[in-house]
């Protein structure tokens, strides 16, 4: 799916948090969040829509996952974070080039008995969460546990991958069908990555080496030099440059986000408006990595992953038309499902350390809500989501926020920033009010009373916000007509 993704290292968060955060980019895709139990679930794991099977650990934790509520097309359990504080997003598809499909091709290949048909072997975005998040400890560990995965099955997709734990974050994308970069966030930076292959950096030496923040497919190497995959020089691995694109594609789809990003992040740090600009929207060597000119927060990432290139000449909801209104793809866009930001908190009880930030619908209207997720159930107005239009679930709330909000903007903007705000700021203090309460009383119990709580809070907020919007969005339906007008 096309999303955007995000990553924030520990010392680069206001809180000493680690925060891995992804648009999930679907087709209007119906999304809720549930807790999964791996004892409850079957042993032997089967795809819908390539011919994987495989039995799974007889050891599993607990976690929350952010399924399709339509199963047709397999689970898409999106992202989560396990009973171990392990949280994981998957996944950022990612561009390649054919250099790298031709050398180590994705397992897709069209159907000899129905040419329409393809079919698709190995790992995908549809499976990449169940597979990996339930059994591993640590972020490293989802890592490995992945990359594992793909030697052993390969995959017929280009993906990136984020796991964090409350020390640290970790990337993993994939090169053709069977190979593989990861590489640990730097603890002080903040990762940006739209829909590109994004590592532009590389420590092979370490991946072959110590491995303290560096691993890769154990024939890497050989991959590289067999397939004369290097144009780079100097002596200089630029994984982005090897197994990446650089199209006109990219210049309207990928890279105005990586610039939009990065000007948020580091304004004074680089130069990325007017003539003498190091980066422009169409930029390919945007810096995949930034370290912050000041602490990140989760209202950063809720911004940036809602943002449309305000104060921009790009912005489509802009009142000037410069000539380039909407012509680069946004970030907060109208297909989104779910968008998640997990975030580990330091030096906190295990219990209750653990927050998963969930967004249904278009980040750009819609309101992020805080959750623990060291729970054994969701309360229903989030988990209990029907493919039919209801007001009375969060996912569709949103849904309904956005398209009214979208058809009058101008109009409805002051609702849509006070709806959001109002969630971030009622859900910060129940969470605030609740840690107190659990750790003075000892019973983290009250984690489920307290998503409870914040649920209730979502569901009024959403509900007055849906009213506002609803109503100006009818004064501006084109048969208004008073009699006064004629």
């Amino acid at each position: 799916m096309s999303c955007t993704t995000i990553l924030v290292g520990k010392k680069a968060s206001n809180d000493a948090s680690t925060m891995i955060a992804r648009t999930d980019d679907g087709r209007f895709d119906v999304k809720r969040i549930d807790v999964l139990d791996p004892a409850k679930a079957e042993r032997r794991y089967k795809a819908v829509l390539s011919d994987l099977e495989l039995e799974l650990p007889a050891e599993g934790l607990r976690c929350t996952i952010c399924p399709s509520v339509d199963l047709s097309r397999g689970i898409w359990a999106a992202s989560g974070i396990n009973a171990a504080g392990v949280g994981m997003t998957a996944t950022e598809t990612i561009t390649t080039n054919p250099r790298v499909q031709a050398a180590d091709p994705l397992l897709r290949e069209r159907d000899p008995k129905a040419p329409e048909k393809e079919l698709l072997h190995g790992l995908g975005e549809e499976d990449i969460v169940i597979l990996v998040l339930p059994y591993v400890r640590s972020a490293r560990e989802g890592a490995e546990r992945l990359a594992a995965l793909l030697e052993q099955y390969g995959t017929y997709e280009a993906n990136g991958i984020a796991f964090n734990d409350e020390n640290e974050a970790w990337w993993l994308e994939t090169i053709g069908g069977h190979h593989y970069i990861a590489r640990r966030v730097p603890d002080d930076a903040v990762v940006i990555n739209p829909n590109q292959f994004g590592m532009d950096a590389f420590d092979l030496e370490d991946a072959f080496g110590a491995r303290k923040a560096h691993f890769c497919s154990p024939d890497l190497r050989e991959f590289i030099a067999e397939n004369h995959l290097d144009c780079c020089r100097g002596g200089v691995f630029d994984p982005r440059a090897l197994f990446g694109s650089h199209s006109a594609h990219d210049h309207i789809y990928n890279t105005p986000r990586a610039w939009y990003m990065g000007r948020y992040l580091t304004p004074r740090s680089h130069r990325w408006d007017g003539p003498d600009a190091e980066f422009t929207p169409e930029s390919d060597d945007i810096p995949w990595s930034l370290v912050p000119e000041r602490k990140v927060t989760v209202e950063d990432l809720q911004f940036l992953l809602s943002s449309h290139y305000q104060g921009t000449p790009y912005d489509p909801y802009s009142n000037r038309d410069t000539g380039m209104r909407g012509m680069y793809r946004s970030i907060g866009i109208n297909r989104t499902g779910v968008t998640t930001i997990c975030q580990i908190r330091a030096g906190l009880p295990d219990a209750i350390k653990d927050i998963e930030w969930l967004c249904f619908g278009s980040t750009t209207f819609s309101a992020t809500l805080p959750l623990y997720a060291g729970v054994s159930k969701m309360p229903r107005y989030l988990s209990e989501v029907g493919r039919e239009v209801s007001s009375e679930n969060f996912y569709w709330a949103s849904r309904l926020i956005d398209a009214l909000a979208d058809g009058s903007y101008n109009a409805s903007a002051q609702h849509v920033e006070r709806y959001q705000n109002a969630v971030l700021c009622k859900g910060r203090r129940l969470i605030l009010e609740y840690d107190k309460k659990m750790l003075e009383s000892g019973d983290f119990s009250l984690a489920e009373e307290a998503n409870e709580a914040l649920a209730e809070m979502a569901k009024k907020e959403s509900a007055d916000a849906l009213g506002k919007v609803l109503h100006e969005a009818s004064v501006g339906m084109k048969n208004g007509f008073r009699r006064a007008d004629n």
